[in-house]
Protein backbone atom coordinates (compact mmCIF):
# COMPACT_ATOMS: atom_id res chain seq x y z
CA UNK A 1 0.00 0.00 0.00
CA UNK A 2 1.25 3.81 -0.49
CA UNK A 3 2.71 4.68 2.50
CA UNK A 4 0.42 7.78 2.49
CA UNK A 5 -2.96 5.87 2.71
CA UNK A 6 -1.65 3.43 5.37
CA UNK A 7 -3.72 3.67 8.68
CA UNK A 8 -2.06 1.89 11.40
CA UNK A 9 -5.02 1.22 13.31
CA UNK A 10 -6.54 -0.40 10.11
CA UNK A 11 -3.57 -2.69 9.51
CA UNK A 12 -4.98 -5.65 8.95
CA UNK A 13 -3.89 -7.63 6.47
CA UNK A 14 -0.27 -7.80 4.96
CA UNK A 15 -1.19 -5.56 1.96
CA UNK A 16 -2.31 -2.85 4.73
CA UNK A 17 1.77 -2.17 5.05
CA UNK A 18 3.37 0.70 3.79
CA UNK A 19 5.14 -0.53 0.34
CA UNK A 20 3.30 -4.05 -0.01
CA UNK A 21 1.22 -5.34 -2.37
CA UNK A 22 0.42 -8.90 -3.43
CA UNK A 23 3.38 -10.25 -5.11
CA UNK A 24 5.32 -8.88 -1.93
CA UNK A 25 2.48 -10.12 0.77
CA UNK A 26 2.99 -13.67 -0.70
CA UNK A 27 6.34 -13.64 -0.84
CA UNK A 28 6.53 -13.17 2.82
CA UNK A 29 3.67 -15.67 3.70
CA UNK A 30 6.30 -17.94 1.62
CA UNK A 31 8.74 -17.38 5.06
CA UNK A 32 5.76 -17.47 7.48
CA UNK A 33 4.91 -13.94 7.96
CA UNK A 34 1.43 -13.98 7.11
CA UNK A 35 -0.07 -11.10 9.70
CA UNK A 36 1.03 -8.11 10.47
CA UNK A 37 1.78 -8.58 13.94
CA UNK A 38 4.33 -11.59 13.16
CA UNK A 39 6.99 -8.65 11.89
CA UNK A 40 7.52 -7.33 15.67
CA UNK A 41 10.63 -7.64 16.71
CA UNK A 42 11.50 -9.55 13.13
CA UNK A 43 14.99 -8.59 11.76
CA UNK A 44 14.80 -7.09 8.42
CA UNK A 45 17.69 -8.66 7.18
CA UNK A 46 17.29 -12.13 8.88
CA UNK A 47 13.48 -12.04 6.55
CA UNK A 48 15.99 -10.81 3.90
CA UNK A 49 18.11 -13.36 3.82
CA UNK A 50 15.14 -16.27 4.41
CA UNK A 51 13.32 -15.17 1.09
CA UNK A 52 16.81 -15.63 -0.79
CA UNK A 53 16.83 -19.10 0.74
CA UNK A 54 13.21 -20.01 0.10
CA UNK A 55 13.59 -18.92 -3.77
CA UNK A 56 16.67 -20.33 -4.50
CA UNK A 57 17.78 -16.62 -5.59
CA UNK A 58 19.05 -13.18 -4.09
CA UNK A 59 16.61 -10.63 -3.98
CA UNK A 60 16.80 -6.91 -5.22
CA UNK A 61 18.70 -5.14 -2.25
CA UNK A 62 15.09 -3.26 -2.40
CA UNK A 63 13.23 -5.99 -1.13
CA UNK A 64 15.60 -5.18 2.33
CA UNK A 65 14.89 -1.95 2.16
CA UNK A 66 10.96 -3.02 1.83
CA UNK A 67 11.91 -5.50 4.80
CA UNK A 68 13.21 -2.15 6.80
CA UNK A 69 10.38 -0.19 6.16
CA UNK A 70 7.76 -2.44 7.26
CA UNK A 71 9.48 -3.98 10.24
CA UNK A 72 10.18 -0.17 11.45
CA UNK A 73 6.50 0.72 10.83
CA UNK A 74 5.09 -2.27 13.35
CA UNK A 75 7.83 -1.35 15.92
CA UNK A 76 5.93 1.68 15.85
CA UNK A 77 7.96 4.15 13.26
CA UNK A 78 5.89 6.10 10.43
CA UNK A 79 4.51 4.86 7.78
CA UNK A 80 7.53 5.61 4.63
CA UNK A 81 8.54 4.86 1.10
CA UNK A 82 10.65 2.17 1.01
CA UNK A 83 13.64 3.91 -0.75
CA UNK A 84 13.74 6.14 2.29
CA UNK A 85 15.79 3.42 4.05
CA UNK A 86 17.81 2.78 0.86
CA UNK A 87 20.69 4.97 2.59
CA UNK A 88 20.33 2.75 6.07
CA UNK A 89 20.61 -0.08 4.29
CA UNK A 90 23.84 0.49 2.67
CA UNK A 91 25.12 1.59 5.66
CA UNK A 92 24.09 -1.20 7.98
CA UNK A 93 24.16 -4.34 5.91
CA UNK A 94 26.69 -3.01 3.10
CA UNK A 95 24.39 -4.14 -0.18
Amino acid sequence: MNPKKVVRETTKKLTDLPNIGKSLAADLERIGIDSPEKLQGKEPYALYQRLSEVTGKRQDPCVLDIFISITDFMNGGEPKVWWAYTAERKEKYKI
